[in-house]
């Protein structure tokens, strides 16, 4: 079960309010002026696309970076999943020309990828490759959600290069403050019945990539973040524990290249983050049923 399906039921969602009350924004980060207003139609895509270039240069400009499988090859597999169970022959060769293509893309990806890492080819052949995984990692996560395969890949809108390349412009990549071991898509849970990834840990804060239009902190982007840390105490981050101790959290707004740091301690005691945990396992066990 993933993170966000367990957090559905409003009273847990209340535990969460109870025990980690949301620190608000201050005056002077409300006021922040937006730096990549939205020019494209598909921003979520664009949010995706993001995702991926902010991964490629980080893992470009600093080697202590341990990467874990792209969500694209996670709709790869799923679709050869599909095939094998599939019995109808006109869907079979409809999904085998979908895999065609979906694997197309993530090779060319890859080799497009390791030349950037090896001689820093520019920025422009990154733009488009990471729109297409972009869209092949819908596949996945439609199918996570919606159980059913909806397939748009290989058909690139300008204004989505255009609105990545103003993200990429204003990005500032000292702000992450790349000076210690960096995962990019840690995951946590696989010891316990909920799996979740974020996108990034950089020494020890966990972040996640916020490609919108409004700067605010939603509460349920704050429970996820909260999520992730739980499950790190839990099970440990890349079914490791005990490795790595996170003390912060933290949402990179990348259209007002602002970073959004909180300390765990200025959120909830030890003490009560204990009493917390208890409740949380009982959460998980009572949906394993």
């Amino acid at each position: 079960m993933s993170l966000t399906k367990l957090l559905i039921e409003e009273k847990d969602k209340r535990k969460f309010r109870e025990f980690f009350p949301k620190p608000e924004f201050k005056k002077k980060e409300i006021n922040r002026e937006i730096l990549a207003p939205p020019i494209a139609d598909n921003k979520p895509l664009v949010g995706t696309a993001f995702d991926y270039l902010l991964h490629f240069l980080i893992k470009s400009s600093y080697k202590h970076t341990i990467s874990n499988k792209w969500v694209s090859e996670k709709s790869l597999q799923l679709l050869n999943r599909l095939i094998k169970r599939e019995k109808d022959k006109q869907k079979i060769r409809k999904l085998k020309k979908h895999c065609t293509q979906v694997e197309s893309i993530i090779l060319n990806a890859k080799k497009t990828h390791s030349e950037f890492l090896l001689n820093g080819k520019t920025i422009d052949s990154l733009l488009e490759t990471t729109l297409l995984l972009a869209q092949v990692d819908n596949i996945y996560r439609v199918y996570e959600k919606e159980r059913r395969i909806s397939i748009n890949v290989g058909n690139i809108n300008k204004n989505d290069i255009k609105d990545l390349e103003r993200l990429f412009s204003i990005l500032k990549l000292d702000d992450f403050q790349l000076n210690n071991v960096c995962f990019l898509n840690p995951y946590f849970g696989k010891a316990t019945s909920i799996v979740a990834d974020a996108d990034l840990i950089i020494g020890d804060t966990i972040i996640d990539i916020k490609t919108i239009k409004n700067l605010e902190m939603r509460r349920d982007t704050f429970n996820q973040l909260i999520g992730y840390y739980i499950l790190s105490r839990i099970a440990g981050i890349n079914g490791i524990k005990n490795k790595i101790e996170i003390r912060k959290i933290g949402v990179y707004f990348s259209r007002y290249a602002y970073l959004h740091i909180y300390n765990i301690e200025d959120i909830i005691s030890e003490t009560k983050f204990l009493e917390f945990i208890k409740w949380f396992k009982k959460l998980i066990h009572q949906n394993k049923k």
